[in-house]
């Protein structure tokens, strides 16, 4: 598989997280406007991480993802191809939503232990800061990279 192949296969599991995002961020947007529509309260000390309650995945393609997908699949794709393409979407709209909220924990709970601003940490506390961060983002771009083969298989 080419690297370029690869990029692009990336590229499109990205702008699908996209799409679910701006999805998922109308729907926290309608819950605040209407309190009575939203869940229980929180437990007791637990915080939100940003990202709402749960999960939202969308395979609507955007006009990007399918200008993405003309160009990594320049065929007619069988219905068996096309399921195999959109559930490895949704798992990877699953994962990064995942990890996302791994990294926004991470920062809640440094931040909550450390303060909130940075230029008051140690120099240990910011390389801890960063080492963590560094270990999510690597992560996800691991991640990324294994879907984007899934992706590309077949």
């Amino acid at each position: 598989m080419s690297e370029d192949r690869q990029h692009l296969a990336e590229c499109f599991l990205r702008e699908a997280v996209f799409q679910s995002r701006s999805r998922q961020a109308a729907g926290m947007a309608l819950g605040q406007a209407h309190p009575s529509a939203q869940k229980e309260e929180q437990l007791p000390g637990a915080a939100p991480c940003g990202l709402g309650e749960k999960t939202v995945v969308d395979l609507q393609l955007s006009q990007r993802a399918e200008e993405l997908f003309r160009a990594l699949w320049q065929r007619e794709l069988a219905p068996t191809e096309l399921d195999r393409i959109r559930s490895v979407m949704g798992g990877w709209i699953e994962a990064q939503d995942a990890l996302d909220r791994k990294r926004n924990h991470f920062l809640r709970d440094f931040r909550q232990t450390n303060g909130f601003d940075r230029t008051t940490y140690t120099l240990v506390q910011a390389q801890n800061l960063e080492d963590g961060l560094g270990k999510v983002n690597h992560e996800i771009n691991q991640r990324l990279a294994q879907a984007a083969g899934e992706l590309l298989k077949g």
